[in-house]
């Protein structure tokens, strides 16, 4: 009798190890395949004939391209010291720093629960004047035209096709709560004066840069 069960004990714990091995193995192609706010379009330019946009589940109105823009750029400050951007995800809070001088605090709204936003160190890699982000599926499905003032960052762990950033927010006014997808949502005119402020620097006339080694990307701190 124990011989003719050994065998069967023996395909049990087969078929029960290649199922863990799935189950881990489906988890892991997640991790490595989440996305947040990715975009096909890097041109940074505002995308016409585009009035609503959908956002779990609802359509939004797109603002106008005079409401999404100021007269003239609104640039920082001259104060000493690296400028590095602060993001609290405890306090839902965006504070950017010139050495120890505060230049700007933001209200934001970061990833939810299941889409949480990274947090360590990164830089900025991006940054476009407007973009198209489309992206999460069933209830979660969003398609946003003309997305404003977007900071895309990364680090070594989370590289840039993976679409994290810090962008102004037509669709929701609910800043302080949890919202995105993983990005960090911000108030527009806040978004308006980090664009500016951060490096790598807008070339004049120009609605998209890229950092270089000359043109370097801002340091970008995020923590709970």
């Amino acid at each position: 009798m124990q011989r003719k069960l050994a065998p069967l004990a023996f395909l049990i714990f087969a078929v029960v190890l290649f199922a863990i091995s799935i189950l881990v193995g489906s988890v892991r192609k997640t991790e490595r395949t989440a996305m947040a706010c990715t975009t096909q379009n890097f041109s940074g330019n505002f995308e016409e004939g585009a009035p609503l946009a959908e956002y779990y589940g609802n359509e939004v109105q797109v603002p106008a391209k005079s409401s999404l823009v100021s007269a003239m750029p609104v640039l920082g400050s001259q104060a000493d010291g690296e400028r590095y951007i602060e993001i609290d995800l405890s306090e839902q809070k965006l504070r950017a720093w010139e050495g120890n001088t505060l230049f700007l605090e933001t209200p934001i709204s970061s990833g939810l629960s299941w889409f949480p936003t990274p947090q360590g160190e990164f830089r900025i890699w991006a940054k476009l004047r407007y973009t198209r982000m489309e992206g999460g599926e069933g209830r979660y499905y969003y398609n946003l035209p003309n997305v404003p003032f977007v900071m895309y960052f990364q680090n070594d762990s989370i590289p840039g096709y993976r679409g994290y950033g810090v962008h102004g927010a037509y669709w929701h006014n609910d800043f302080g709560r949890v919202h995105s997808h993983g990005c960090v949502n911000l108030p527009i005119p806040a978004s308006e004066r980090l664009y500016y402020w951060t490096t790598p620097i807008l070339p004049d006339g120009k609605n998209s840069v890229f950092a270089t080694t000359d043109n370097p990307g801002t340091r970008i701190i995020i923590h709970e």
